[in-house]
C-alpha cells in the first residue's frame, strides 16, 4: 500500500496521569474494546495481544476483515507503536497507518501528566475520523480517572456471569483494562484461560476459590412477548440461579456479591415520585420479580450484597436505544404515548462505573439506583434523541404499536413505564457522573458529539 496517497491527521490528549500507567492501560487485555466506537457495524475479531508485533483482526458486515500488523520497528517501550492495515477490508482499497505516541509533560520539574497523539495516515476522509477520535479520547481520559479514583484499591480477581452481554461487555474490558483479573463464567465447557464452567442450576463453589467479587449479570432478556412462557424464563432466570450462585460465592468465601438488578422493583407506574432506594416496591409482574431477585442476591449472609437497580441503558450496541436509533435515524420518530412518563436513564460507561464502584467501596451495600441524576420525560427523550441523530423526531408512536411486539402487560411494564428514579445512595457519596445529561450522553455514544481538531492534515 503507497501511504503517499493518503493524508496525515493527527489528534492529541492530555491527561493527568503518569506515563507508564497510560501507556500500561493501552497494552492491556481490553484497550481496544473500550475504545471501538459504538456506533459502527464493527467488532473484535482478535485483539493484539503485543503492542511491538501483536495483529489485530475487526469483522465489518457481509465478512469483510481488517487486519491491522503491529510494526516491531516502530515500537518504543512506553513511548510508541504504530499498526498498518494489511487487508483489504472493502471494496475500494484504503491505506492507514496509526501512529500512537506517549510523551511526559513536565509541570515545574515534576510529571505534570502524559500527552497521547494519535496520528492517522490514510485515504479515508477526515469527516469520518473526527468522530471516532473524539469518541476515543473522551473515552480514556473518562476511564483512566475512574481507575484513578479507585487507586488505593487492590487489584481484584473478579468472576462475571453474562459477561458478552451489553453490560458485561462493557464492564469486563473497562476492569481487565483497570489491571484488574477477570474469570468469565460460561455454562458450557471453558475454551480460553480465563473462562471458567458455570452451572445455573448447581454451581460449584471450588470455581470461585481465590475470588474476590462476584459480578452476576446473566438473565433472559425482557424483550419479547409477555407470554406465561416469556415471563416464566424471566423469573426462572434470575430467582434461583441468583440464590445458588451467592450461596456458592459465600462457600467459597468471596467478600462481596455484587448482582444486576432494575428500577422495575418501583412498579410500571411510580407518577411524579421521586424513588429513592429506601421506596417501597410497586405492583406488577416485574416489581415482583425483582423484589424476588434481589432477596435471593442477599443469600450469602457472610459476603457485601449490592444489587444494582439498572436504569434504561443507553447503547446502540443494545437495548432500547438499538431499537429505536434506526426509526430515529430514517426521520420517523416520535414521543411514545402521551410523552408524560418519566424515563430513568443512564449511559453505558456510568452503568460500569456504578459496578465498579460497588466492587471497590465497602460504603455501598444493599440495593443502588444505577441512573443518571437528571431522568427526564419521554418526549424529551425523543426530542433529544432527534437532535442527537440530526432528524426531526415529530412522528408519535402509536400507542398499539408497543402492544403488537410485546403483548399488553409488556407494553404496560415496560414501553409505557413512568418511573422517576433518583440516585440517592451514589449521590450522598459525590459520585461523579460522566453524563449527567442526556444530550452530551447519546452525541457520545452515536458519534455526534464535536469533533476534536486535527494538528495537522
Amino acid at each position: 500500500m503507497n501511504f503517499q496517497d493518503g493524508r496525515s491527521h493527527a489528534f492529541r490528549l492530555r491527561v493527568p496521569e503518569p506515563i507508564d500507567q497510560v501507556f500500561a492501560w493501552h497494552r492491556r487485555p481490553g484497550a481496544l474494546a473500550r475504545l471501538l466506537a459504538p456506533w459502527q457495524p464493527v467488532r473484535i475479531g482478535q485483539e493484539a495481544g503485543d503492542l511491538r508485533s501483536g495483529t489485530t483482526l475487526l469483522r465489518f458486515p457481509a465478512g469483510r476483515t481488517w487486519v491491522a500488523q503491529h510494526l516491531p520497528e516502530e515500537y518504543v517501550e512506553g513511548r510508541r507503536f504504530v499498526d498498518r492495515l494489511d487487508s483489504r477490508p472493502f471494496v475500494v482499497p484504503i491505506a492507514w497507518r496509526h501512529e500512537h505516541d506517549f510523551s511526559e509533560l513536565d509541570s515545574s520539574g515534576h510529571s505534570g501528566g502524559t500527552e497521547v497523539v494519535d496520528r492517522v495516515t490514510t485515504s479515508l476522509p477526515e469527516a469520518l475520523l473526527r468522530p471516532m477520535f473524539a469518541y476515543r479520547r473522551r473515552q480514556l481520559a473518562d476511564d483512566l480517572a475512574a481507575h484513578r479514583l479507585a487507586a488505593s484499591s487492590p487489584r481484584l480477581t473478579v468472576a462475571v456471569t453474562g459477561s458478552s452481554g451489553l453490560v458485561g461487555g462493557a464492564l469486563v474490558p473497562f476492569l481487565t483494562t483497570g489491571g484488574h483479573r477477570v474469570i468469565r463464567l460460561v455454562r458450557r465447557d471453558p475454551t480460553a484461560p480465563d473462562e471458567a464452567r458455570w452451572d445455573p442450576g448447581s454451581p460449584d463453589p471450588a470455581a470461585l476459590e481465590g475470588v474476590d467479587a462476584v459480578v452476576h449479570l446473566a438473565g433472559q432478556g425482557l424483550f419479547g412477548r409477555f407470554t406465561d412462557r416469556h415471563k416464566e424464563l424471566i423469573r426462572s432466570s434470575r430467582v434461583e440461579p441468583t440464590r445458588l450462585l451467592a450461596r456458592a460465592a459465600a462457600q467459597a468465601g468471596v467478600p462481596v456479591f455484587v448482582s444486576s438488578s432494575a428500577i422495575g422493583f418501583y412498579g410500571a407506574d411510580g407518577g411524579d415520585e421521586r424513588l429513592g432506594e429506601d421506596s417501597p416496591p410497586g405492583a406488577g409482574f416485574l416489581a415482583e420479580v425483582v423484589e424476588a431477585w434481589e432477596d435471593a442476591a442477599r443469600s450469602g449472609a457472610s459476603m457485601r450484597a449490592v444489587q444494582v437497580r439498572t436504569g434504561i441503558v443507553q447503547s446502540p450496541r443494545g437495548g432500547a436505544l438499538r431499537l429505536q436509533r434506526p426509526l430515529f435515524a430514517a426521520g420517523l420518530g416520535g414521543r411514545q404515548g402521551s410523552g408524560e412518563q418519566w424515563l430513568s436513564w443512564i449511559a453505558i460507561d456510568d452503568l460500569v462505573d456504578v459496578f465498579h464502584r460497588a466492587l471497590v467501596d465497602d460504603r455501598l451495600n444493599g440495593p443502588v439506583n444505577a441512573v443518571a441524576p437528571q431522568p427526564v420525560r419521554q418526549r424529551e427523550y425523543a426530542a433529544v434523541l432527534g437532535r442527537a441523530l440530526r432528524r426531526p423526531a415529530v412522528l408519535p408512536t402509536p400507542g398499539a404499536a408497543p402492544a403488537v411486539l410485546l403483548g399488553a402487560e409488556g407494553a404496560r411494564e415496560l414501553a409505557a413505564a413512568s418511573q422517576h428514579v433518583v440516585p440517592a445512595k451514589l449521590t450522598d457519596l459525590g459520585h461523579r457522573f460522566r453524563f449527567p445529561d442526556l444530550e452530551p450522553a447519546l452525541r457520545h455514544l452515536l458519534g455526534t458529539a464535536r469533533a476534536p481538531d486535527c494538528l495537522n492534515s
